[in-house]
């Protein structure tokens, strides 16, 4: 008999779990509300479990492995019954898919569940691409943008071409090269909180770059590290507006940026 938690394909039109993120619950809503939209364009089916809770990665960060390992059950067993959970953070998509294994590894069947999740887990451009190859189509912004990419959607989930691909369909969106684009911006989670001296230091060289591009917004794919450098332009004075770019394929970009809601 199949195991309920092996999820079967589903055809042209996949049941698919969106995992908001703390971050987009609790600071960016809207960025949900993106996400939610552009699956449906991309022709899924989606749903919002609302057992989900935190991913669990500051607790696993901090040294707190049994507080990880608890928050990953919690997530395991809310997740695993769809076809795909797509995430709109390549942090967060990145814990799920490479260390909720490390932080049940002395589970040897919480383990194996974590696995097969880990298996059907994506960072939501990744997703619309690789998975649906999907395009926006009839979406504009007349405006010049730069990009940021990452550390944990770069190069835990190689996320880097998907997101100029969905780009480059946006009419009338200018696209500028930013120096360092691959760089850390210093928020790091917990690190920004346990070092704020070099956080701020990093996030402070990584603005000047955003700047230096001349571009009116600044994007990317993960909300905590937007939020950091959105944060460091505003001191500075900046113009520069910074938005998920989930909210730009979304027809979102026209709204409030990020730090403007309120």
């Amino acid at each position: 008999m199949p195991d309920p938690r092996e999820a079967p394909p589903r055809g042209d039109r996949p049941r698919v779990a969106l995992f908001v993120t703390c971050l987009a619950d609790a600071i960016r809503p809207r960025l949900g509300f993106a996400a939610l939209q552009l699956l449906e364009q991309a022709g899924c089916a989606v749903e919002v479990p609302r057992a989900q809770t935190c991913c669990g990665q500051p607790a696993f960060n901090s040294g707190d492995t049994a507080g990880g390992a608890a928050l990953a059950r919690r997530v395991i067993a809310a997740f695993e019954g769809y076809d795909h959970v797509v995430v709109p953070s390549g942090s967060c998509a990145g814990m799920i898919r490479s260390h909720y294994r490390e932080a049940l590894a002395d589970d040897p069947a919480w383990r194996r569940r974590a696995e097969a999740l880990a298996a059907r887990t994506h960072e939501l451009l990744s997703f619309l691409v690789d998975v649906r190859g999907w395009r926006p189509e009839g979406v504009a912004l007349a405006a010049s943008a730069t990009y940021h990419d990452s550390c944990s959607g770069l190069r835990e989930l190689g996320v880097l071409a998907q997101p100029r691909a969905l780009l480059r369909e946006v009419d009338g969106l200018e696209m500028r090269p930013l120096a360092g684009n691959d760089v850390c911006c210093g928020f790091g989670g917990t690190f920004c909180v346990k070092y704020p001296a070099i956080s701020n230091a990093i996030v402070g060289e990584k603005a000047a770059a955003i700047e230096a591009t001349g571009a009116d917004l600044l994007l990317g794919g993960d909300l905590g590290c937007l939020m950091n450098m959105a944060g460091a332009l505003h001191r500075r004075g900046s113009r520069v507006r910074a938005f998920h770019t989930a909210e730009v394929l979304a027809g979102m970009g026209d709204g409030p940026a990020i730090g403007e809601e309120g």
